[in-house]
């Protein structure tokens, strides 16, 4: 640097009429709000860097650098790079252009370029974004802008992304303090709290490992392990068997960064090879990103449906250990319909049973790699027990027999698909139909025609 360029930096400095806190695109992270800047201004290490000042009547400066700019904030962690640097004093405004470089303890950030209003400590970045945050995740995008933390504006920082952003949200293993999971956000519009909170706006889409998620709006809380998802949102697993969830809202908790719990209400509905289920609220238990168990209730009933079976209840309860459907039980008026064994007989007419509580149970080791629903293995009716069902008539394959039973419990056992054996337990009653050959029914005899005698012939006098 040579002496008239010393000369113009060391007027700046003692002018100290340069007040400029640096750009950023980070949030929070650990460290208190921070404060206004003073900015001290080197040149670039190519020696190009070319200074000029004017001192305006109010008394402030208009400052301009080209050639290479590097600024640094006194007594603070903050370094800004950029080719060129334009500061108006009476506006406390100031434009950074042109491979824009930012560090702070929080953030790294480059863009083409910047525009700080340094009144409302406000930055924007255009062209080119790219954000690191402490935390390790990264946003891309076209436009941002950035809220400084400065007290006593404001005490978390907030970063609003425009143009269809793309967040990469690195999450830490809080046992091993480790990344663990990435989460990619993208959306029309993302905002970012402190590094912790996200809310994303307009075709937002939501991906995880083996998890795919969308929404017209999303809410994420790194701290709490939760998010929201909502307006016409779906919660997708992809794995070898896949599931799906949608509803009203659907709210995702996370233990450890790993999904362990999805609930959608109301109208949720979650669909898996083995079974769907609708329902006013559907809360789904997963583990390692498979389904193990569903639940459904609200003032709508529950409805589980397969494809052979279909229950209605109050509430129900299905178990799936390794996404293999294992039990289903059903509390409040349940009630259960099913298809006969087509193999044995021929109806229109479905199999059908009530209670209070229906416990169905299926043969998960029988056909466990199969790739089909697991077939039922029992199912129990408790208290108010109803069934209605068919029974095989060995002689007249379309009109098999059907049996009505009720008693306070009813066990059905299955096999090979069809009945095998009923027990009734108390105050048990009970009607049994069946189908009769007519053809060896006795016609009657065809009923005899009299006809009146005929008239006489005679002569009339």
């Amino acid at each position: 640097m040579n002496r008239r360029l010393e000369s113009t930096v060391a007027l700046l400095f003692a002018l100290g009429s340069v007040c400029i806190a640096p750009a950023a695109l980070a949030q929070r992270v650990g460290p208190a709000p921070g404060s206004k800047c003073v900015i001290e201004i080197e040149g670039s290490t190519a020696g190009t860097t070319r200074f000029n000042s004017i001192k305006l009547p109010s008394g402030e400066r208009n400052t301009y650098v080209g050639g290479g700019s590097i600024a640094r904030c006194q007594g603070q962690d903050v370094t800004l790079i950029s080719d060129s640097t334009e500061y108006y004093g009476d506006q406390r405004l100031m434009y950074l252009i042109g491979n824009v470089h930012y560090s702070d303890p929080r953030a790294k950030v480059d863009a083409d370029h910047m525009t700080y209003w340094m009144e409302e400590e406000h930055i924007r970045a255009e062209g080119n974004v790219y954000a690191v945050m402490a935390s390790g995740s990264t946003m891309r995008g076209p436009v941002a802008d950035y809220y400084r933390a400065v007290a006593p504006i404001r005490t978390e920082a907030i970063l609003v992304s425009t143009g269809r952003p793309r967040l990469k949200v690195v999450q830490i293993d809080t046992l091993t303090h480790k990344p663990s999971d990435t989460v990619d956000v993208v959306a029309d519009r993302i905002t970012s709290v402190a590094d912790s909170l996200v809310y994303a706006g307009g075709d937002v889409r939501v991906t995880r490992p083996q998890l795919f998620a969308t929404g017209d709006s999303a809410f994420m809380d790194q701290g709490s392990g939760t998010a929201r998802l909502m307006k016409k949102p779906t919660v997708e697993a992809r794995r070898t068997r896949p599931f799906t969830l949608t509803g009203g809202v659907i709210d995702v908790f996370s233990k450890n960064r790993l999904v362990n719990r999805v609930v959608a209400t109301p109208n949720g509905h979650a669909t898996s090879q083995d079974l769907q289920l609708y329902a006013d609220s559907v809360d789904l238990r997963v583990h390692d990103n498979e389904l193990e168990r569903a639940m459904a209730w609200g003032k709508t009933r529950a409805h589980a449906t397969s494809p052979d079976r279909d229950i209605v209840a109050d509430s129900i309860d299905a178990l799936l250990p390794n996404q293999r459907i294992h039990e289903i039980i059903s509390v409040g008026n349940a009630y259960a319909t099913s298809v006969p064994d087509t193999a044995t007989m021929k109806t229109d007419e479905r199999d059908w049973m009530r209670g209070d509580t229906l416990i169905a149970t299926f043969d998960t080791v029988t056909r466990a790699d199969s790739g089909h629903t697991p077939p039922v293995k029992t199912i129990v009716s408790r208290t108010n027990a109803r069934a209605y069902y068919h029974v095989k008539n060995d002689k007249f394959k379309d009109r098999p027999g059907v049996n009505y039973v009720t008693g306070r419990d009813i066990d059905i056992n299955f096999r090979n698909g069809g009945i095998d054996t009923v027990k009734v337990r108390d105050k048990a009653s009970g009607v049994y139909v069946e189908a009769v050959d007519t053809t060896l029914v006795k016609k009657p005899a065809a009923p005899r025609t009299i006809r009146p005698p005929a008239p006489r012939r005679g002569i009339i006098h």
